[in-house]
């Protein structure tokens, strides 16, 4: 459901997105989500009963913001499987402002997960989707790849981007959108001649 601007969900839920994006993780208190919405502390609290419950929020919204671009960028006009799992693969890279943001807000979750399993049981939730949505892709470039294969690829590709997106988003001079395109690109050239290897 698509909630209008103007709903006070909508409007706190932007709040916690735009506090973290901006302060980070660690200095994304309460306080400052309601100073930013425009509310009391205690609507806050009413809305998701606990700080953690409130950035775990984030997290699912990151989620759905990313997993509803790769969605539109598998079924994009008519694509080879290859080019398929390229689009796919890029719809998460930090290539645009929208998208450096995501990038900042995952790798704080990644962050702040290692030492907190309430945020870090949705954190690997959504990252094995991921891999689940990537071994996918992989299986399409051929009957010959099975599915132990195709995991394995997608290991190797969630591996490979979620280095690009965190050097990226910390270094966007050595890893401008052109390089981290042609990083995935040699990610997935080098998949597909592997699984071409298997078929011979």
């Amino acid at each position: 459901m698509t909630l209008e601007s103007d709903d006070p969900r909508h409007r706190i839920s932007q709040a916690v997105w735009d506090t973290i994006a901006e302060l980070g993780i660690e200095a994304t208190t309460v306080r400052a989500v309601a100073t930013r919405a425009g509310c009391t502390t205690g609507l806050i609290m009413h809305r998701f009963g606990s700080r953690s419950a409130m950035l775990v929020h984030a997290r699912q919204t990151l989620f759905e913001r990313t997993a509803a671009r790769a969605d539109e960028a598998g079924t994009g006009g008519p694509q080879s499987a290859v080019e398929r799992l390229y689009s796919v693969v890029c719809s998460v890279l930090p290539l645009d402002e929208e998208r450096i943001v995501e990038a900042r807000i995952f790798t704080g979750f990644a962050a702040a997960a290692i030492a907190d399993a309430e945020l870090r049981n949705p954190h690997v939730t959504h990252t094995r989707q991921w891999l689940t949505r990537i071994a996918g892709l992989v299986a399409d470039l051929g009957t010959h790849i099975t599915d132990a294969e195709a995991a394995e690829y997608a290991l190797q590709i969630a591996t490979a981007v979620e280095g690009i997106v965190v050097l990226a988003v910390l270094d966007r001079e050595t890893y401008p959108p052109a390089t981290q395109k042609r990083l995935a690109q040699l990610t997935i050239a080098n998949v597909v001649d592997r699984s071409a290897d298997t078929d011979r």
